[in-house]
């Protein structure tokens, strides 16, 4: 700012500078014009008197051009003359002098044409005593002029002057710009290395403070991860507990029940109606039974059979038995497969039985026409990450929070085991899982396995 400040001051004291010694060049070159073109009106004179001379002496009507031309020619200068000098009362009353005098000597000049055609080409005396007359007013109109050429000369003199001053400011003023100007570029190269090193220090050490952060979100995100899974460890392990706890004590009489419905079908008469209540005893003790079997089954660390193989490949199977109900419903299906290897050692059927659960649970989540189901996979390091992402109906945060709880579920026909169970395949398998929801905007489950 303090560069384009003075760079302004200096520029706008030369313009006025330059200004003026422009103003003071136009009027010397006025004066210059005035003394030019009296110099000009004697010439002029000259010329005519010198053609009159030769025409006389040589009697050679050739030597009378430039006598008419000068006469002209003189009228023109006059009457620049009158133009430049405009607003000089004194310089307008000598013009007028000079214009009377030159028109008496062309009077002689022609009289003595004249008079030398009229005496046979011979000069007569009057001729030669009028001489004397023209010598005295050309003298006069050298002297007239003399006093002009002096006049425009002492005017000439106050511009010339200042010409001079205004040339040694404008010296000043640029030498003295020059010198701010380099002043300021050195102290602006100083500044700007000093500035730049601090920048770069301030740089370095912003890196090296966003560098720590990013370091400490990921461990933030890492524990954050672990925590989860801990958590979810966690509550799938009481969740065992409680099945088991469950599946014995109700196991015990319902046992119990079996035995004597059993005896009761052989000690008392068989009719219809015992027939039907023994039958209802005996299937709904049944039923019983299968969901404590089931919920056991749901929540148990099960024996694996593992075989290494690509999850790319794992997820395909998972689809081509899904691949009937993402046709029926018009789903549109986008696969992301990493082109890393990523095979895994894990029992086969179960993880694609984890996976194709999660997908049913997408198509019925998202609606017919207009359902989008994106899968992706990720090889990170030693782990394999696969997203299964709709744009269905999404789940609030209660729901969210009971989703893998037994027999939770908001389907009419659901039993509340498939997710619970796809928990306990992927937990078997030393594995994570994450579950996002907006409602109304989708779901999206994380499932992480490991590499060996």
């Amino acid at each position: 700012m303090t560069a384009v400040i003075v760079l302004f001051i200096a520029f706008l004291l030369n313009f006025y500078t330059s200004r003026q010694l422009i103003d003071q060049a136009n009027k010397v070159n006025h004066t210059t014009d005035v003394l030019n073109n009296l110099e000009f009106l004697i010439s002029y004179i000259k010329d005519g008197e010198t053609g009159v001379r030769g025409y006389l002496l040589v009697n050679d009507e050739i030597f009378l051009k430039p006598y008419y031309d000068s006469h002209a020619n003189a009228d023109s200068v006059l009457r620049t003359l009158k133009y430049l000098t405009a607003g000089d009362d004194l310089q307008q009353l000598r013009l007028d002098s000079i214009k009377t005098l030159i028109n008496r000597r062309y009077a002689l000049l022609a009289y003595g044409i004249n008079a030398f055609r009229e005496n046979n080409h011979i000069v007569p005396d009057s001729v030669k005593s009028k001489a004397y007359e023209g010598l005295a007013i050309m003298d006069s109109i050298r002297a007239i002029v003399k006093g002009m050429q002096l006049r425009e000369t002492v005017i000439m003199q106050t511009p010339s002057k200042k010409i001079g001053s205004y040339s040694s400011i404008l010296r000043v003023i640029n030498t003295t710009s020059l010198v701010i100007a380099i002043f300021i570029a050195i102290y602006s190269i100083i500044t700007y290395n000093r500035e730049n090193k601090l920048k770069e220090e301030a740089n370095k050490k912003a890196d090296d403070y966003r560098m720590e952060l990013e370091t400490r979100v990921e461990q933030l995100n890492r524990l954050n991860k672990e925590l989860i899974e801990l958590k979810s460890m966690e509550k799938f392990t009481s969740t065992g507990r409680i099945a088991r706890t469950i599946a014995h004590e109700v196991r015990n009489p319902l046992t119990n029940i079996s035995l004597a419905s059993e005896q009761l079908k052989n000690e008392i008469p068989v009719n219809e109606e015992t027939s039907i209540l023994l039958g209802m005893i005996e299937r709904n003790s049944g039923r019983i039974n299968q969901l404590i079997t089931e919920l056991l089954n749901s929540t148990k660390f099960a024996q694996l059979e593992y075989s290494k193989v690509s999850i790319n490949t794992i997820l395909d199977d998972a689809l081509n038995l899904a691949k009937d109900r993402f046709d029926l419903n018009g789903i549109k299906l986008i696969k992301n497969y990493t082109n890393d290897i990523c095979d895994i050692t894990v029992d086969v059927e179960k993880i694609k039985i984890a996976f194709l659960n999660i997908i049913v649970n997408a198509i019925e989540a998202v609606e017919p026409g207009k359902g989008l189901i994106r899968i992706t996979t990720i090889n990170d390091r030693n782990e394999c990450i696969v997203t299964i992402s709709d744009n269905g109906k999404g789940m609030n945060d209660e729901t969210l929070s009971r989703l893998f709880e037994p027999y939770f579920t908001n389907k009419q026909k659901g039993t509340g085991l498939g997710l619970t169970h796809t928990q306990n395949i992927i937990l078997n398998h030393k594995g994570s899982i994450l579950v996002e929801s907006t409602l109304n905007k989708g779901t999206t489950f994380t499932i992480t396995l490991y590499f060996d």
